[in-house]
């Protein structure tokens, strides 16, 4: 039996039926991570001992009788963004290449509390800036589906190691669609969760507004047991709400019947590779056949909303990555003559040519006499945008888009027109402006076997419907049963 391939909901069972032990599961993981990540490239860091070491205290508190939560004793990967004490933390980045943080994120704290086995640190574009994890500072990575191909990003690191099966489950970071885009390239699930639903506290920041955490999944029913184990309150993020967060895994019913699906016009038209749609399209169709309703209509500030994501992401960007300057932590230059030389060469030599041009797009935005007219009127375009949705969502529960206009793209293909890279976001970036849920689950496959995902968006805080819809389409259809052969 391979463990490595199977969901983290029937591992856990497994574990509680003491059919199998947390060693034996962490050890067919880390054994996966050794005979094909060489190949896919997920990991920045692999921390094997250490997951083993976790894994042999679940072991003992099961031979003890103990009860284990849900989740307890399953092997994850985290996003190499998202703080881990005592392991190196290094956001892709030359600049933070030796970084190892003093302290966990709320996320990482929250998973040891349940005694996760944590296999490593997941590749990923450098401070999450990119569409297809060809912005490391280290390597690329490959998509498990057809190596030469790109993984999607930010989160490729994230959604390569689930698709490959080198984690059960993994931790990633969207602020313009990073965990859903490369889910959907990956064939696999990604939630980008409401904003404040998830702490944010110990994810290195990129834009603030616009960052949150989020679970990569093999199926829906793992999807909702890992935001279960990492949503809440926290005191340390001053964006955390305060609420009282459900069981999300009793929003799993397969039942669809008068639930009202709206399509944007604008989501399937130009611009949507034509299997895409049609994936799109035929998903609606299901969605039809097992009783909901479903309606065409117009989310007329969407097309807005790519610009002013970029502006706003990087404006946002340009102000967080000030802190690194070569005096505080990270990376410091050997080659300068005075102060003004070494945040110069620092910042030169320590950050990627994304990451340059976002910050130099973002200062231009901030910068006197331009601030109102990008900034502010990015802000101004947000709220409407929520607006828009908060209208849409009047008369919908949930609305279903492609996740993104295309399948995944060869590598080299697009890193040289960054306006094309940038819009593979287009589906996704409005959902974080509005700082709404959003679900990327597959929903066919394109001619050439790679796969393609549909996203789900719900009202704040609707992840319950979110889920009963990602569910009651999964168990209706194969698509995430189907596996890369590496």
């Amino acid at each position: 039996m391979d463990l490595y391939k199977m969901t983290a909901h029937q591992l856990s069972e497994m574990l509680k039926n003491k059919e199998v032990s947390s060693t034996e599961i962490t050890k067919s993981v880390v054994d996966r991570i050794a005979s094909v990540d060489d190949k896919v490239k997920s990991y920045i860091t692999v921390t094997a001992d250490k997951a083993l070491e976790t894994a042999k205290a679940v072991d003992e508190k099961i031979a003890k009788g103990e009860e284990i939560a849900p989740l307890e004793g399953i092997p994850a990967g985290i996003k190499d963004n998202i703080c881990t004490e005592g392991i190196n933390t290094t956001c892709a980045s030359k600049m933070l290449e030796n970084f190892v943080p003093p302290y966990d994120a709320f996320v990482t704290k929250k998973l040891k509390a349940i005694n996760t086995p944590v296999l490593g640190k997941l590749n990923m574009d450098e401070f999450a800036m990119g569409s297809s994890t060809e912005n490391s500072y280290f390597f690329k990575t490959a998509n498990p589906y057809n190596l030469n191909k790109v993984p999607g990003g930010s989160s490729g690191g994230s959604a390569a190691s689930v698709g490959a099966d080198t984690a059960v489950y993994s931790l990633g970071s969207d602020t313009g669609g990073s965990i859903r885009q490369p889910a959907s390239f990956c064939g696999v699930v990604g939630l980008k969760p409401t904003y404040g639903l998830v702490s944010r506290f110990g994810l290195i920041a990129f834009a603030s507004s616009l960052d949150q955490i989020g679970p990569l999944t093999k199926d829906v029913t793992d999807s909702a047991m890992v935001l279960n184990a990492i949503a809440g309150h926290d005191n340390f993020d001053s964006t955390s709400v305060k609420m009282d967060t459900p069981d999300y895994t009793k929003a799993l019913v397969n039942n669809v019947k008068g639930l009202k699906i709206g399509i944007p016009e604008d989501y399937v038209g130009d611009g949507i590779n034509p299997e895409v749609k049609d994936a799109i399209l035929k998903a609606a169709e299901t969605y039809k056949a097992l009783g909901a309703e479903i309606e065409f209509f117009k989310l007329a500030a969407s097309k807005h909303a790519l610009p002013a994501y970029y502006i706003i992401s990087s404006a946002e960007a340009s102000s967080n990555l000030a802190r690194y300057d070569g005096i505080k932590y990270g990376y410091r230059t050997e080659n300068y003559t005075d102060l003004m030389s070494l945040y110069k060469q620092t910042r030169s030599e320590g950050f990627g040519k994304e990451v340059k041009r976002r910050i130099m797009l973002g200062t231009y935005a901030l910068s006197s006499g331009y601030y109102d007219a990008y900034y502010k009127k990015a802000q101004q375009v947000r709220t409407i945008i929520r607006n828009d949705f908060d209208n849409a969502f009047a008369k919908y529960d949930v609305i279903l888009t492609p996740t993104a206009p295309t399948t995944a793209f060869t590598m080299g293909e697009k890193t040289t027109d960054p306006l094309q890279m940038y819009l593979e976001d287009i589906c996704t970036v409005s959902i974080n402006i509005a700082g709404l849920p959003a679900m990327s689950i597959p929903c066919g496959f394109d001619k050439g076997g790679m796969p393609i995902g549909m996203q789900l968006i719900g009202r704040a805080f609707g992840e319950e419907t979110l889920f009963k819809a990602a569910y009651t389409f999964e168990q209706n259809t194969e698509y995430h049963k189907q596996r890369p052969n590496l």
